[in-house]
């Protein structure tokens, strides 16, 4: 998939259209959090999971979600430097409340954030953990963010297949997130992703993306004809083959982001 510089003609901003849900899926306590804000003609989406149901997850991704916008409604700007700063905020406020409160030392969480440039029509993302982010583009559906977790690593090595992402016993096992001391770094694009009219955006924690297929996704964004009706197809899917399992199911969230050019596409609305 090219990447491109960003655009610097005058033309119409890009229309977005969001769409979210979120359950605490069989667990009593719902540890993900999820954010959106919208500043001129840049857009920041976030969805963040705490992680391993270690005490403070839910507070944790609390904090990671709200700071990563608190600073991007402060200083909001577009670019790899820009988000990789949110990022680094975020950690920072979580260690500091880590630091503050002895029982909340534990806590950590993944993060996935999308920027979006709607004047510049223009994308970047960033993640750590396995928190997910997917672009589908001309029918076809495409992961731009790849687990960091063990299974992920061993897949990567050969020693597992990739079906395994989703049912291996120590899949939960993470290689970065915010919280974790030694943590490997944010992984942030580095070039921004040229968007099209129809492009489509799905941000989605571990609670969604492991009960239903990338086949599955890409067949009901082709089926969809809107953010919303996307989500409410990949859901059902979730929750079919999520009941259909005598595994616990985890907290469940996702975010769908329709990308609609005014020109070509009168009738979108935000």
């Amino acid at each position: 998939m090219p990447e491109s510089s960003l655009l610097s003609d005058t033309t119409l901003p890009l229309v977005l259209s969001l769409a979210q849900l979120s359950h605490a899926g069989g667990r009593q306590v719902n540890q993900d959090s999820w954010g959106s804000v919208l500043q001129e003609d840049l857009a920041c989406v976030i969805v963040s999971d705490g992680v391993g149901g270690e005490y403070g997850g839910e507070i944790a991704s609390n904090i990671v979600v709200h700071s990563i916008m608190e600073m991007f409604v402060e200083e909001a700007s577009f670019g790899p430097r820009a988000l990789q700063s949110y990022i680094e905020h975020a950690v920072t406020q979580l260690n500091r409340r880590q630091a503050q409160i002895p029982r909340l030392k534990d806590m950590s969480s993944t993060v996935a954030v999308l920027l979006i440039d709607q004047k510049n029509r223009c994308a970047l993302w960033a993640h750590m953990g396995d928190t997910r982010s997917y672009l589908f583009r001309r029918n076809e559906l495409h992961s731009v963010t790849k687990d960091h977790s063990l299974i992920q690593q061993f897949v990567d090595a050969g020693h597992c297949s990739a079906e395994q992402l989703r049912r291996h016993p120590r899949r939960s096992i993470l290689t970065a997130a915010v919280g974790v001391e030694g943590s490997a770094p944010a992984e942030v694009t580095q070039s921004a992703t040229q968007l099209q009219d129809g492009d489509a955006f799905l941000m989605c924690s571990d609670g969604f993306w492991e009960w239903i297929s990338e086949a599955e996704m890409e067949q009901a964004a082709v089926q969809a004809g809107s953010a919303q009706e996307w989500l409410d197809l990949m859901h059902a899917i979730v929750e079919k083959n999520g009941s259909a399992s005598n595994i616990p199911l985890d907290n469940c969230t996702a975010f769908t982001i329709h990308i609609a050019d005014p020109r070509t596409s009168p009738s979108a609305n935000c």
